[in-house]
C-alpha cells in the first residue's frame, strides 16, 4: 500500500503573476477552499497517511492553513457558531513540511523528500493540477499490480503537445502503457497524444536517479530527466487518469473549475 506522498508547492507561480507576488497559487480559492485542499483530500481519499509539502519562505500561508486557529475556534464556540467548526476542520492526515531554499526545479523539490520516503514507494501530486475523479488512486491501483513506477497521463490536442512532456510506449491494455521514453515539450513530431500530468508514483530508486541528474541550462534539476534514468533499468508505466483535470495555472481552467463546483453545489 502507498502511504506517503509529496506535494511540491515551492514554485513562484509565474504563470499567475501579479497575484502570486502576494498569494501562493496553491491558496487560490475555489468554493471557499484553497486549491491545495482539493489535492490533499485526493490523497486522503486514496489512502495516503503521511504528506510532505515542499514550501518556500513565501508560502507560510499554506502551513498556517493546515493548522489549528485557536482564536477562531474559541470565537466560534463563544459566539454559538459551533456549526461552523466543521468548515475549519483539519484534514485527517499527518502533514510535514520542508523548505526548498532555491528554485532549482521540480526534480530538486522531490529529492528533498528522500529522508521522508526512506525505503517506501510514494506518490507525488502537483498542486497545479486539480482532478475531479480518482486521481492518484488510479496510479496506486496500477502500482499494487505491477510494483513499478507509474506516471499519470492525459490526452492532449496536437497543437498543445508542445507544452507538455509526451510519452512514447506500448499499449498494455485500455488506458495503460509500458513506457520507453518521455519527450519534453516536442516542437514537432510528438510520439503520441498522451501528455504527462502532475500525478506520479515512484519507488525509492527515483531518488538515486535524481541525485545523478545534471542541472539544465537554467540550473534546474528536471524530474523528467530522473524518470528517464529509472526507465533505463526499471519498468515504468503510464496510466490515463480518469476524471476531469484542471490546470489552475491556466485562467480558463481555473474559472471552469470554479463554475463546475458552483453548479454542482447548486444542484445538491
Amino acid at each position: 500500500m502507498i502511504k506517503k506522498a509529496i506535494i511540491p508547492a515551492a514554485g513562484f507561480g509565474t504563470r499567475s503573476l501579479p497575484i502570486t507576488k502576494a498569494i501562493p497559487k496553491e491558496m487560490f480559492p475555489i468554493n471557499n477552499r484553497p486549491s491545495i485542499q482539493y489535492v490533499v483530500e485526493e490523497a486522503v481519499s486514496a489512502g495516503i497517511e503521511q504528506l510532505l509539502i515542499i514550501v518556500s519562505r513565501s508560502k507560510n500561508l499554506i502551513v498556517d492553513y493546515f493548522d489549528h486557529s485557536l482564536e477562531l475556534e474559541m470565537f466560534l464556540q463563544k459566539a454559538n457558531k459551533s456549526s461552523l467548526m466543521e468548515k475549519v476542520k483539519i484534514p485527517d492526515i499527518q502533514i510535514f513540511y520542508t523548505r526548498q531554499p532555491f528554485a532549482k526545479g521540480l526534480g530538486d523539490a522531490v529529492r528533498l523528500g528522500k529522508d521522508f520516503v526512506g525505503d517506501d514507494p510514494f506518490a507525488v501530486l502537483l498542486p497545479d493540477d486539480l482532478i475531479i475523479g480518482k486521481g492518484i488512486k488510479d496510479l496506486i491501483d496500477v502500482y499494487d499490480e505491477t510494483h513499478s513506477h507509474v506516471i499519470g497521463l492525459t490526452e492532449v490536442e496536437t497543437e498543445r503537445l508542445q507544452n507538455y512532456g509526451v510519452i512514447q510506449g506500448t499499449l498494455v491494455r485500455d488506458g495503460l502503457y509500458d513506457l520507453t521514453n518521455i519527450i519534453e515539450k516536442p516542437k514537432q513530431n510528438a510520439p503520441s497524444n498522451l501528455a504527462v500530468i502532475g500525478r506520479y508514483l515512484f519507488t525509492p530508486e527515483i531518488m538515486a536517479a535524481l541525485d545523478k541528474v545534471a542541472p539544465d541550462r537554467s540550473g534546474e534539476i528536471q524530474l523528467t530527466d530522473g524518470i528517464k534514468r529509472v526507465m533505463d533499468k526499471d519498468k515504468c508505466y503510464g496510466k490515463i487518469i480518469s476524471g476531469q483535470r484542471f490546470d489552475i495555472g491556466s485562467e480558463a481552467d481555473y474559472i471552469a473549475m470554479q463554475m463546475m463546483i458552483f453548479n454542482q453545489k447548486n444542484k445538491s
